[in-house]
């Protein structure tokens, strides 16, 4: 009996029932069966072995395809897994999945891996893969999977099987003599794995609980050639070269510290005066657009987080409570429900909407230890954060007027690419949201329109929306094409209901306000962190927080350094003059090694002349130069806030 695939094109061919992926994918082209590395059968991924038994949609997919590399990925953990396992027996299995970018495995094992085991390991592995050994798909019953994993001793397997569902179907996957608990799929075999490097190791906890055991995470990547797999280790040295934590040390900016609290940023004074320019660059334009700034407190009763919903939705993301004269205060994760308070003193007209509220404030939220990273996963942060109230019929033309302010931030500060995403319920997981669905459509409407009406192009992803509200998410990219969490737009229909937020109509009765909450940067920290790796520490002349280093070339030349640096202070320019018996080279060398975009030498003939030898970071020299005229340049290039 003939079974009907259709294609992503629209196209249709018949093939007899139990025809295998792999077997369309030859019958399409030769060439396409050889690159193919899974099928996506009706949006699920599939290994090439699997038999057609239905009319269904496909997909070939190969490893350029993003589900592709994921098969290719997860088939290298397996190899990983089954080279550990040779070379050290006592080695416990935890979980081995893809990653955005390769591949990891978790192993309990008695002692840390070395630099020599990861190469041995890597070694092995390219072993196995030259075997070529096919991958073969088991299912089993619940009760035989224990059995397996019992008798192999592979505990933190059997933890994983108890956790499935009563009707979820278990699968094994062999490869030679090694087995594991895997859901697939696999590649056909260990051979079509035609490159692999193992990166690194490092501690991570079972399931990200940090009151579980350490175990030893293995990071890996392959490609189908050499040539990309250089590519990619050329692309990590350059992630490295701009790693915010590295450079944040080197460039005095920041630090973290144990003893303070792990994701707790302590900003230092030219981190610190990178911070206030964004700040006040920020508070300005918000002020220009018709934003009032607040202050609010870092603390509140527990029962102003259960009237907003967040600890029924978000207790699991809070610090604990504190008791105060024997009530229960939490600090706060968000601003939103200071901002309605403060809106309810008064009473409000139709007249008085939209109000727009801003504030740079500091919240709290605990995130598992395991997941911090520098400044980029922290646990206190300030928030670029406003909420706009307003009418219904000033919804869709606030949430435009938002995603212009975004824009112009971000394309201020360097990003011009974005990902941009329309977050919106599951609708079949409409359990996990509060409000009505009348509500729901209300808001993803206006903002699906206003999306529209700027312009700009957009994915929608159903069930990435916030418990109260679905959300315009935008995602900008760097300079090597990463992406950062950036703006996010979101409409709450529901906290004006829990709160009773409302505002006296044109008709002279009470109607219900419509509350907007956004950033444009998102935090403080994030954003930050994500600049310095955008710009790999080199900051623009506007944001850099020293933009000129005065160097005399001796002590003769000390008192008019002072003076050029006097005249530029006197203007505004953030400078520092080395006062230091150095030489010149080592001054200058080191002053391009912080990254100061301007240099002025001066030596005995610049003083002479009352003139100023200009060096420009990543330009050389510029020249001899009158003071003043440096002064327009310099003042020219910040107040463009050129990049």
């Amino acid at each position: 009996m003939a079974i009907t695939v259709t294609f992503p094109d629209g196209s249709t061919r018949e093939y007899e029932r139990g025809v295998t992926v792999v077997e369309v994918a030859e019958d399409i082209g030769s060439r396409l069966a050889m690159a193919a590395v899974a099928g996506m059968v009706d949006s699920r991924v599939v290994g090439l072995s699997l038999p057609l038994e239905e009319d269904v949609q496909m997909r070939i997919l190969t490893f350029a395809d993003a589900e592709g590399r994921a098969v290719y990925w997860h088939s290298c953990a397996h190899v990983m897994a089954q080279a550990v396992k040779a070379l050290f027996p006592e080695a416990k299995l935890g979980i081995g999945p893809a990653i955005a970018e390769g591949f990891y495995y978790d192993f309990d094992v008695p002692e840390p891996f070395s630099p020599d085991d990861l190469e041995r390991i890597e070694e092995r592995m390219r072993q196995l893969i030259k075997e070529d050994a096919s991958f073969v798909r088991e299912v089993v019953s619940r009760a035989e999977a224990k059995r397996r994993m019992e008798a192999m001793g592979e505990t933190y397997k059997l933890e994983l099987i108890e956790e499935l569902g009563a009707d979820e179907e278990i699968t094994f996957y062999r490869s030679g003599d090694f087995v594991d608990l895997c859901r697939g799929p696999h590649l056909p075999s260990t051979g079509r794995i035609k490159v692999v490097k193992l990166l690194s190791v490092a501690g991570a906890y079972w399931r990200g609980d940090e009151k579980r055991k350490m175990l030893q995470r293995i990071y890996g990547i392959a490609f189908e050639s050499k040539q990309a797999l250089k590519e990619h280790l050329e692309r990590l040295a350059e992630i490295e070269r701009r790693d915010h934590r590295r450079l944040g040390r080197e460039l005095d900016l920041f630090s973290l510290h144990e003893e303070g609290g792990p994701g707790l940023v302590f900003w230092h004074p030219k981190g610190a005066r990178i911070r206030t320019i964004i700040e006040d660059f920020w508070r300005a334009e918000h002020t220009r657009r018709g934003y009032d700034m607040v202050y609010t407190p870092h603390i509140a009763k527990a029962g102003l987080w259960e009237t907003s919903g967040h600890l029924a939705w978000f207790r699991d993301d809070m610090y604990p409570s504190m008791d105060v004269d024997g009530v229960e205060y939490l600090v706060r994760p968000m601003n939103c429900p200071f901002h309605i308070l403060m809106y309810k003193t008064q009473i409000r007209s139709y007249r008085d909407l939209p109000m727009r509220w801003g504030e740079l404030g500091t919240v709290y939220r605990y995130e598992r230890s395991g997941v911090l990273q520098g400044m980029l996963r922290v646990r206190g942060f300030t928030q670029d954060d406003a909420h706009i109230f307003c009418r219904p019929d000033q919804l869709e033309e606030e949430i435009v007027g938002v995603i212009d302010l975004a824009l112009f931030m971000l394309s201020t500060f360097g990003y011009t690419e974005y990902v941009v995403e329309l977050s919106v319920r599951d609708p079949e997981t409409k359990d996990r949201y509060i409000g009505e669905d009348a509500v729901w459509e209300q808001a993803e409407t206006a903002l699906k329109h206003a999306l529209d009406t700027s312009g700009l192009a957009y994915r929608r992803a159903e069930g990435e929306a916030k418990f109260y509200g679905p959300a315009i998410d935008i995602q900008m990219k760097d300079a090597l094409g990463r992406g950062w969490q950036g703006p996010t737009i979101q409409v709450d229909f529901n906290e004006p209901k829990r709160f009773d937020v409302n505002y006296v109509g044109e008709d002279g009765d009470s109607h219900r306000v419509v509350m907007v909450h956004r950033t444009v940067l998102g935090s403080m920290e994030r954003f930050v962190g994500g600049l310095i790796e955008h710009y790999a520490g080199a900051f623009p002349v506007w944001l850099a927080p020293v933009q000129a280093m005065v160097i005399p070339i001796s002590d003769d030349q000390l008192g008019y350094a002072v003076e050029v640096t006097d005249r530029l202070k006197e203007r505004n320019i953030r400078v520092s003059v080395d006062e230091r018996r150095e030489k010149m080279g080592y001054k200058i060398r080191e002053a391009e090694q912080q990254k100061i975009p301007y240099m002025l030498i001066v030596g005995a003939r610049e003083m002479e002349a009352e003139m100023v030898a200009v060096r420009k970071r990543g330009e050389g020299d510029l020249g001899v130069s009158s003071v003043e005229a440096f002064l327009d340049r310099i003042s020219e290039e910040v107040e463009r806030r050129s990049h």
